[in-house]
């Protein structure tokens, strides 16, 4: 009994680790003179991708990589159709060319690379497929190249702002938060593992379903919640920008990461699940052009929901 409430304890440590993460690390780049800009396109964008990664790694070095994997292209599923879609309901989300014709196509691009790399028995007749570490460095090298591209945006808009005070008072508060939200996540991603996998034995489902599922929609919540309010608020540059940025530092990093501290085998049925991811990143690119032009509508958003709705119901089915 005690495994499965640390379960659900988990996935708060997580979320609020994600956030203390995130306030002490913007506090010290704020105190460095670091602008707004570049703390969003890296710190804050990092920090709602901090519970897939820690949960990530956590299932590596364990050897659970149905969860490390179903965790990330679960995520990302979510965070489209979902978190989005959602989003989109709430208040409809008009963005920026750039957004349009960099920032999505770069997210496309991600499932792409994770259909191809992830195929060897498929593409080259190899016995087995797997994310070895060369592809994990295949993966954060492409990440390194986003990060390039997120630092030079920020160049080109660099002192059109001011920079915001700290929340936080002091060097040592800044790095304790940074500790505890450390703590937090690596607890959490721990307990979240654990418990995932004792569901799944218990259940008799699939370490896969539980990581497609549960595990993929708590590790998303700092997602939902940013999105969700920036929509609220009639931001939708920050609640497209921070799901398509997510989606790209899960697939790029996070199982970047994963695979570079132990190969994940991957099974040829899992394919279905990256085409909806490779699904969910092309509608958001087509729907940017039908109603209203670069929005995402209120009846897109709806579409979007029932999407997920299906696919939930079919893993559910089908496990």
């Amino acid at each position: 009994m005690l495994i499965y409430i640390l379960f659900f304890i988990g996935f708060i440590l997580l979320i609020k680790g994600a956030d203390f993460l995130v306030e002490g690390a913007a506090s010290v780049a704020r105190r460095l003179n670091i602008s707004d800009l570049v703390i969003g396109l890296t710190v804050v964008a990092f920090g709602t991708s901090t519970p897939e990664l820690f949960v990530n790694i956590v299932a590596s070095v364990k050897g659970n990589t149905d969860i490390a994997i179903g965790n990330v292209v679960g995520s990302n599923i979510a965070n489209v159709f979902f978190i989005l879609g959602v989003s989109s309901i709430i208040y409809p989300l008009a963005v920026n060319k750039g957004t349009v014709w960099k920032e999505i196509p770069f997210s496309l691009l991600a499932a792409i690379v994770l259909f191809v790399i992830a195929n060897d028995r498929l593409l080259d007749g190899s016995r087995v497929s797997a994310l070895t570490r060369t592809d994990g460095l295949v993966l954060l090298s492409f990440f390194i190249i986003f990060i390039y591209y997120t630092g030079s945006i920020a160049a080109r808009i660099e002192g059109m702002e001011d920079h915001a005070h700290a929340k936080l008072s002091g060097w040592l508060p800044s790095f304790l938060y940074i500790i505890l939200g450390l703590i937090g996540l690596a607890l959490g991603g721990k307990w979240i593992v654990d418990g995932a996998v004792a569901l799944a034995t218990k259940f008799g489902m699939s370490e896969s379903l539980i990581g497609l599922t549960i595990v993929a929609v708590g590790t998303s919540l700092p997602e939902l919640a940013t999105s969700a309010v920036a929509a609220y608020k009639h931001n939708a540059e920050i609640a497209v920008g921070n799901v398509v940025g997510s989606n790209i530092f899960n697939i790029f990093f996070v199982l970047g990461i994963s695979a570079f501290i132990k190969p994940l085998p991957f099974q040829v049925k899992n394919n279905l699940d990256i085409a909806v991811v490779i699904l969910s990143s092309l509608l958001l690119f087509l729907f940017m052009f039908t109603g209203k032009k670069r929005s995402l509508d209120r009846w897109e958003g709806i579409i979007f929901c029932l999407f997920y709705g299906i696919f939930v119901a079919y893993l559910v089915f089908t496990d």
